[in-house]
């Protein structure tokens, strides 16, 4: 009985790595179809540092959390199966994606310099510019859960920065970011830190930060007032 146990959850394991491979290739064979599969490749592998960066971060906190998804023309995410239980740790973890992702743009923008290749500078530009999208203070993307560290009201100023790269360079990714993005606003402009529904949801964040084992919050939010 333990030998089957084991053997499906070794399957489900391993299907779950299938799953994350197979998006993988799925996005490698559509940005190849357009760009050719030298980039394609290359901007998979910044956009896999990125995700890399989250997954890492929440195994530091002790979150579970399942492995890269990619979708052509959206990008990639990584599953947390648990949600943080405070802003620090949500905004430990946005930040960890970018912060890896800027370092492995800025591996391959050396390397480009060094080798004079035209292909690798595309590549590096391409990394730079995502994880630099990235931190627009909106949700759902990473400077989003970031900044909500210190208020959701933050997420408002997102908005023009978000409409002049809509304006300036039309997205389908950007479209789909701001309809994403349009729920979260609404309770941002609706936020009110002396709510008793926010002074809950803050009460219970601290609570269960503060029944973990060897972890002491620092949240701002769980600091006596």
């Amino acid at each position: 009985m333990k030998a089957l146990l084991l053997i499906l959850f070794s399957g489900l394991k391993w299907g779950k790595l299938a799953m994350s491979g197979g998006t993988m290739l799925l996005s490698l064979v559509v940005y190849a179809g357009i760009w050719g599969w030298r980039y394609a490749a290359g901007f998979i592998a910044l956009l896999f540092a990125h995700e890399m960066g989250h997954y890492v971060a929440a195994r530091q906190r002790g979150l579970d959390v399942g492995a890269p998804a990619f979708i052509p023309f959206v990008g990639a995410w990584i599953a947390l199966k648990e949600q943080p239980v405070d802003v620090e740790t949500e905004a430990y973890v946005a930040l960890a994606g970018p912060l890896v992702g800027t370092a492995a743009a800025l591996a391959v923008y050396l390397l480009a310099r060094s080798e004079d290749s035209n292909l690798l500078l595309a590549i590096a530009y391409s990394g730079l510019f995502l994880n630099l999208f990235n931190l627009l203070p909106i949700s759902p993307l990473d400077g989003g859960r970031i900044t909500s560290v210190l208020s959701p009201r933050i997420w408002l100023l997102g908005v023009p920065l978000l409409l002049a790269l809509m304006l300036y360079r039309p997205s389908p990714m950007l479209f789909i970011i701001a309809i994403l993005a349009a729920p979260q606003l609404m309770k941002a402009w609706r936020y009110d830190p002396g709510a008793p529904e926010t002074l809950l949801i803050m009460a219970r964040h601290c609570r269960r930060s503060s029944n973990m084992p060897g972890r002491i919050s620092r949240s701002r939010r769980c600091s006596p007032s």
